[in-house]
C-alpha cells in the first residue's frame, strides 16, 4: 500500500507538470489566436498571407513532427529550448491555429451594420474593434475556446515524447516499474476528466459573465 501511495505521489507530480502545460499553452494559444485571427481579415495582404500560411502550416501538420521540430531542429539554429519550453511552444503554436479561425470567424459574423454605424460616428479601426466589434464577438468565440483547451489539455500527453514528465510520462514509469496498467492509467483518466470539467465549469462562468445583459441573458 505504502508502495502505492509513492507512485500516485509520482503521478500528482505529473499532473502538476501538465497543468502548467496547460495554463502557459493555452496563455499562447489566445494570443497567437487573436494575432492571426486579426491578421487574416488586415487590409494589408503581406500580414493576411503570413497569418495564413502560419494557420494552414500548423494545421495541416502532425503535433508530434511540430514538437519534434522544435524541440530537436530549432536549437540547431542556436535556440535551446527546455522541454517544457518546447511542450509549451508547441501545444500554443498548434491550438493557436485552430483559435485564429475562431476569431476571424466570429468577427466577421458581427452584423455589417455594426460596422457601418462606426465608420458613421468616425471611430478608427482600433475603436471599432476595441469597443464595438469584439464584446458583441467573444461571446461567440468562447465556446469554441473551451474546446480548444480541454484539446490542449488532452494533448499534452504528446510531451512524454521528449521526456517531460507529464502524467502519462509518469504513469508509464510507474506501469514500467509495476507491471500494473490497470492502476496508473484508470488514475490519469479520472485526472484527466477532472481537468477537463474544471476547464468547461470555469469557461461556463465566464460566458455567463460576458454575455450578462446581451439578449435577455441575466
Amino acid at each position: 500500500m505504502g508502495d502505492w501511495a509513492g507512485y500516485l505521489t509520482l503521478i500528482l507530480q505529473g499532473a502538476w507538470v501538465t497543468v502548467k502545460l496547460t495554463l502557459m499553452g493555452s496563455a499562447l494559444a489566445l494570443v497567437v489566436a487573436f494575432l492571426a485571427g486579426l491578421g487574416r481579415i488586415s487590409h494589408h495582404a503581406p500580414i493576411r498571407w503570413l497569418s495564413t500560411a502560419y494557420i494552414e502550416f500548423f494545421r495541416g501538420t502532425s503535433i508530434f513532427v511540430q514538437l519534434f521540430w522544435i524541440y530537436f531542429v530549432l536549437p540547431m539554429t542556436g535556440a535551446e529550448l527546455t522541454p517544457m519550453q518546447a511542450g509549451v511552444m508547441a501545444l500554443g503554436l498548434n491550438v493557436g491555429a485552430y483559435g485564429a479561425e475562431v476569431v476571424r470567424g466570429a468577427i466577421l459574423a458581427v452584423p455589417r451594420g455594426q460596422h457601418e454605424a462606426c465608420i458613421a460616428v468616425n471611430l478608427t479601426r482600433w475603436q471599432r474593434l476595441r469597443h464595438v466589434i469584439l464584446p458583441q464577438a467573444l461571446p461567440l468565440m468562447l465556446p469554441t475556446f473551451c474546446n480548444n483547451a480541454i484539446e490542449l489539455l488532452k494533448a499534452t500527453s504528446v510531451v512524454s515524447l521528449i521526456s517531460l514528465s507529464d502524467m502519462t510520462f509518469q504513469a508509464q514509469v510507474v506501469r514500467s516499474q509495476t507491471g500494473s496498467t490497470l492502476m496508473p492509467f484508470v488514475t490519469i483518466l479520472v485526472l484527466y476528466f477532472a481537468m477537463s470539467s474544471a476547464i468547461s465549469f470555469g469557461m461556463r462562468r465566464i460566458e455567463r459573465r460576458v454575455t450578462r445583459g446581451l439578449d435577455g441573458v441575466r
